[in-house]
């Protein structure tokens, strides 16, 4: 009765480890798609240090009013574009965290079922046993019945 029990549950482990596996899957592409927005906020942090460091070469021989307004203008939207990849970043950082939320879920209730079939079987592996040693002791008694005088 208790391997049939966990052979019961076969279909709902495999169901589980599917949902596991998917849930592994999706939490690699969200950690691959935070790590592309962080790539992305430091090349435009780079590229801002670059362009300041530029903008001090400029300045020791001299600038043009034209060339200083340009230089503020798109140093403004730089500064905007690093506020909004810091967004994406934390955006795509709550993804992840969602995601290694459900995969923890569903490895856990895959573990949980695993050691429930591990417990089925031990519990048959031990009638089994039982049902064992009570066919060697009937089988010893009549043994010991016919060897009687």
């Amino acid at each position: 009765m208790a391997t049939s029990r966990a052979a019961r549950l076969a279909p709902v482990v495999d169901m589980a480890e599917r949902a596991e596996r998917e849930a592994a899957r999706q939490l690699g592409h969200f950690q691959g798609q935070l790590n592309q927005a962080e790539g992305k906020l430091n090349d435009l942090q780079r590229y801002l240090t670059d362009y300041q460091q530029q903008w001090m070469e400029e300045g020791r021989r001299g600038v043009s009013g034209q060339w200083l307004m340009n230089y503020q203008r798109f140093l403004s939207q730089l500064e905007s574009a690093i506020v909004q990849q810091r967004q994406s970043v934390e955006w795509h950082r709550g993804n992840l965290d969602k995601a290694r939320d459900a995969w923890q879920q569903r490895y856990a209730r895959l573990e949980g079922l695993r050691k429930l079939v591990q417990r089925y079987q031990d519990e048959a592996r031990q009638a089994a046993d039982k049902r064992e040693q009570k066919l060697f002791d009937e089988l010893a008694q009549r043994l010991k019945r016919r060897e009687e005088p």
